[in-house]
């Protein structure tokens, strides 16, 4: 009876050993549960942070750049439409001169001596090539304005009809004086390879946010690889754009740099992901990219 006893009691530590295991094992999976539900909610919420980050930078953008252009809209505008009555002040005081050496073809030595020392001839001729040439400069400032405005859209936060080619040529104007040559030998060339597209039901500011990136990147590429002499041919970036299945315009960007290994395009859209020099990425560009839908039309 002493020996089946004491067997008992060992039988009921085991079981109370064996439910307490139950308990700790059912705890700890409850736990680990738990845990890899907190981490994904915290992932979440970093993409979330850092996309809210990048839209208001973008919003920010947005805003100073519709008010330098508007600024500076004005008093283009103005030069640009007072350039029309100038020439035409000058053709008629031309025509006057020209009416007074008709019938006055001897003046005084005085005029004579004053039209050769400006050289009238010349300024006569040369007068009417520098009004060109500042009306020509004043249409160029207005197409920069108009493009910095179109691609701001800073008012525009609902869906509308935008025409996806004036996106990329406003983008591509931005970015100008990145890809023309800047004085290291960079001159990409831009190929454009535009297929017939109808206007598209998006939100234009996300996807001018989209091009922007993506552009941009190509640009870092090429020109990481021209200063460090990777590559010595002709750097170019060439754009496609063409409707896909009757629903969805495809627009597709490539440039002819060295390209990316296969450890880098698995994290390629990983918020804050980047294989830029310190204070050149924020690694937040194509992650943001990524989260923004392109809308059927």
């Amino acid at each position: 009876m002493s020996l089946l006893q004491a067997v008992c009691d060992q039988l009921a530590i085991a079981i109370d050993h064996a439910q307490l295991y139950t308990q700790s094992r059912s705890a700890t999976l409850a736990a680990q549960t738990q845990t890899e539900k907190l981490t994904e909610t915290l992932h979440k919420l970093q993409q979330t942070q850092s996309q809210l980050l990048q839209n208001e930078k973008m919003s920010s953008l947005g805003q100073l750049v519709a008010g330098v252009a508007h600024e500076i809209n004005n008093p283009v505008n103005f030069i640009h439409g007072n350039l029309t009555y100038a020439n035409e002040y000058f053709q008629e005081m031309l025509t006057l001169l020209h009416l007074y050496q008709q019938y006055y073809p001897n003046p005084q030595t005085e005029i004579q001596d004053f039209a050769e020392k400006i050289d009238l001839g010349f300024i006569s001729d040369d007068l009417s090539k520098l009004l060109s040439s500042m009306n020509m400069g004043t249409n160029r400032i207005r197409e920069i304005v108009l493009g910095l405005r179109n691609f701001s859209r800073h008012d525009e936060a609902d869906k509308k009809l935008v025409d996806i080619h004036e996106g990329i040529e406003n983008t591509l104007l931005i970015l100008h004086h990145r890809w023309k040559n800047n004085g290291i030998g960079l001159d990409i060339c831009i190929v454009k390879k535009y297929g017939k597209l109808p206007l598209v039901d998006c939100f234009p500011g996300q996807i001018n946010q989209v091009l922007m990136n993506v552009l941009t990147n190509a640009i870092d590429a090429l020109e990481e690889s021209m200063v460090n002499l990777k590559i010595t041919y002709k750097p170019q970036i060439i754009i496609r754009t063409k409707i896909l299945d009757s629903k969805f315009v495809v627009i597709r960007i490539a440039d002819n740099g060295l390209g990316m290994e296969e450890d880098v395009k698995k994290r390629l859209f990983d918020p804050f992901f980047t294989i830029k020099q310190v204070g050149k990425g924020t690694g937040l560009g194509l992650s943001i990219s990524y989260q923004i839908n392109m809308v059927e039309f």
